[in-house]
């Protein structure tokens, strides 16, 4: 299976490019995998460059969990870390997918000084 880069993953979310949104959608369309590192990016190119809202955000990574022709890595834990991310406001999702990354490999509490986070189930503030 062929896996995307951030960029590939933007064009695909923004459309802003039709030439390279033209050629991702090619690339993709017998199925390709996207790593966390490559999820988290995006969304921090999404918030940063683009400036999307929560709402918007929470859209992309629903939108990427049920996309016919991609495959998150570890789909289960970004479903969690979304659902925590709509559950908390304040939080980022990158924050979230900290957290449920560390649960699923069996550590909990995460320890935080950020009082938002700690607001997640199975934060801790120190």
């Amino acid at each position: 299976m062929h896996a995307v880069d951030t960029n590939v993953l933007i064009r695909l979310l923004v459309r802003d490019n039709p030439k390279q949104t033209a050629s991702a959608e090619r690339y993709i369309e017998n199925g390709a995998w996207v790593s966390l590192l490559v999820l988290i990016e995006s969304l921090c190119v999404l918030d940063s460059y683009y400036e999307k809202t929560r709402a918007e955000i929470a859209k992309a990574v629903h939108l990427l969990l049920n996309h016919a022709s991609l495959v998150i890595q570890d789909p289960e834990t970004v479903a969690s870390a979304l659902q925590s991310f709509n559950e908390v406001k304040g939080v980022s999702f990158s924050d979230c997918l900290i957290i449920a990354v560390a649960h699923k490999a069996g550590h909990r509490p995460l320890g935080t000084f950020d009082a938002k986070l700690a607001k997640v189930d199975g934060a801790v503030l120190l």
